[in-house]
């Protein structure tokens, strides 16, 4: 028990150098997921019946599409067509696609908690659909959809070890050369669940202080 401990212990430092990959993989594929989802959220709101039916296909094929099976049709399948995206901007595209389809409806559950009298209160002074949406409407519902962004933030940290699948060196992928030298997958698979742990809680309780102190007054929404 002692040996693996202080195996574990002698590893972490190897299994810390993939940290920064996953965290730039989340990162960017959830921020790829907040602008699609702000866009479809309001299409879903406020655009055509056409275009409504246009945005549900495609909520409806992003959240019935398993995230491996999309990375794979990025990154193997779209360079026969000549789209080669590389193994990272694979994986953003893949994982921010699918986030982008779930953050839609946070989005837009927020916006519609705004009610209408401020759209037509922008409108009566002056202002555009566009100048309302972008400069009343969306700062609110931001901020409204911090403890549902909060969530999907941490399950997309949680999908990032997906990009071990095209070879990304993130925390998996050095776990698992460690184990072909080493034959210890118990340790070593642990060491490597115990860093997204740390990871899990970090960015969960950082987003739930940022969402209480953004909270838009009336509104509770800190015990979401």
């Amino acid at each position: 028990m002692f040996d693996s401990v202080l195996y574990i212990l002698t590893n972490v430092p190897l299994l810390m150098k993939g940290v920064l990959i996953a965290v730039e993989i989340t990162v960017c594929s959830v921020a790829l997921g907040m602008v699609l989802g702000i866009f479809v959220a309001f299409l879903k709101i406020y655009g055509s019946n056409p275009m409504k039916k246009v945005v549900s296909v495609y909520e409806w094929i992003f959240r019935g599409i398993p995230q491996l099976v999309l990375l794979f049709i990025v990154y193997f399948g779209l360079p026969t067509i000549g789209l080669n995206f590389g193994p990272f901007l694979s994986v953003v595209i893949g994982l921010g696609l699918c986030s982008s389809a779930y953050q839609a409806q946070i989005y837009r559950g927020a916006i519609l908690s705004i009610g209408t009298e401020q759209m037509e209160a922008g409108l009566s002074l002056g202002m555009s659909k566009f100048q309302t949406l972008f400069c009343i409407i969306l700062p609110q519902a931001v901020r409204l959809s911090l403890p549902g962004f909060t969530n999907e933030f941490t399950i997309v940290l949680k999908d990032s070890p997906l990009a071990y699948a095209v070879g990304i060196a993130e925390i998996l992928k050095y776990g698992r050369d460690l184990i072909v030298t080493s034959f210890k997958p118990f340790e070593i698979y642990f060491a490597c669940a115990l860093i997204y742990f740390v990871l899990f809680q970090i960015f969960f309780y950082l987003f739930k202080y940022i969402a209480s102190k953004f909270e838009v007054p009336g509104f509770l929404i800190t015990g979401q």
